[in-house]
């Protein structure tokens, strides 16, 4: 994958974004006090939540080749898919939102999947998780309700923010309207230009994939999936908090609420989520009387015990991949 300028730019700075979060979060911690806590942390339940885990990214792998199957008519194998998800996840680690991308682009060529069908797969996958990530927060809300309150208040200034919107508005509505009126005069301009017709096919294919949700063989199944997926994510972070005694007493609210700032911090763009993961992880475990530098603990081993697991078998679906795409070797189905 070749990088612009910009690119280049973009991914060193969410690099230095991340890493300088990182420090200034650990700057202070003493390399005794890390290794004292990881000796009292129980890698028994560290290893149940990495099974777990791989657990979930083998469901997240079904559940894209169901998406993927009701927009070709024909049957795929989840471990291939699965391979190419793996291979996207540690993509992500070097350049964040590239592996929903690369991952589409290994199965093109291992599988001759049209791009803008799997892509659109992909954006159905995304919209359905930003749907179940905002039901979760809502959740969290109804059962951490005072702790959700206190936490909006401390970070935000509702009143200020309303006045804000307000004034912004009318900007924001004529900005919309220049950026689609743009948009309408690109069209105009270079509907007939071979780059325009291919991008109307990529568009075809994009919508197919989007449509897929609608064909699916079974939807039952596909929701299931969705719903294991998260009920995983939840229980990922659930076995980790067991593990670390200072953690061990929480409550499955309170798991509930961390995984919710925890997801936040991996929506921003920066390497896997390093630094602003363990931000707001360390920063909502303050509300539970959980100290700074445990907090801090807690976030690293959940975020670094992940992070190996994509990295070891990310590689290893690297190398699987580059065997079924390399030149002369038969497409194994």
């Amino acid at each position: 994958m070749k990088l612009s300028v910009r690119q280049f730019v973009q991914l060193v700075a969410s690099l230095l974004l991340g890493m300088g979060i990182f420090w200034l979060l650990y700057k202070d911690i003493a390399l005794d006090q890390l290794k004292q806590a990881l000796i009292q942390t129980s890698f028994l339940w560290i290893a149940v939540s990495v099974v777990v885990s791989l657990l979930g990214y083998w469901i997240r792998a079904w559940r894209w080749k169901m998406l993927i199957e009701a927009g070709e008519k024909q049957s795929f194998t989840t471990i291939r898919i699965f391979w190419a998800l793996m291979f996207g996840y540690l993509v992500n680690l070097i350049i964040p939102r590239a592996g929903e991308v690369a991952r589409c682009g290994v199965l093109k060529r291992t599988d001759s999947i049209p791009m803008g069908s799997l892509f659109g797969t992909v954006v159905v996958e995304r919209t359905v998780d930003m749907l179940c990530m905002l039901g979760t927060i809502i959740l969290a809300f109804l059962l951490e309700r005072a702790v959700f309150l206190e936490l909006l208040e401390s970070l935000v200034d509702l009143e200020k923010l309303k006045t804000g919107l307000i004034e912004w508005l009318p900007y924001l509505v004529t900005i919309l309207l220049v950026f689609f009126g743009f948009l309408y005069w690109l069209y105009l301009r270079f509907r007939s230009s071979g780059r325009f017709l291919k991008f109307r096919q990529f568009l075809r294919q994009f919508v197919r994939g989007i449509k897929s949700v609608s064909d699916l063989e079974h939807p039952v199944a596909f929701w299931i999936s969705t719903i294991s997926v998260w009920v995983i994510y939840y229980a990922m972070m659930y076995f980790v908090a067991m593990a670390i005694p200072s953690t061990a007493g929480l409550n499955a609210s309170s798991v509930l609420m961390i995984m919710v700032m925890g997801s936040i911090g991996m929506v921003v763009p920066v390497q896997g989520g390093i630094g602003t993961f363990h931000a707001l992880v360390a920063f909502i475990l303050l509300f539970y009387g959980i100290a700074e530098e445990e907090g801090k603990i807690f976030a690293m081993i959940v975020h670094g015990s992940q992070v190996l697991t994509i990295f070891i078998v990310g590689l290893v679906s690297s190398v699987i991949l580059a065997k079924l795409t390399w030149k002369g070797k038969p497409k194994i189905r």
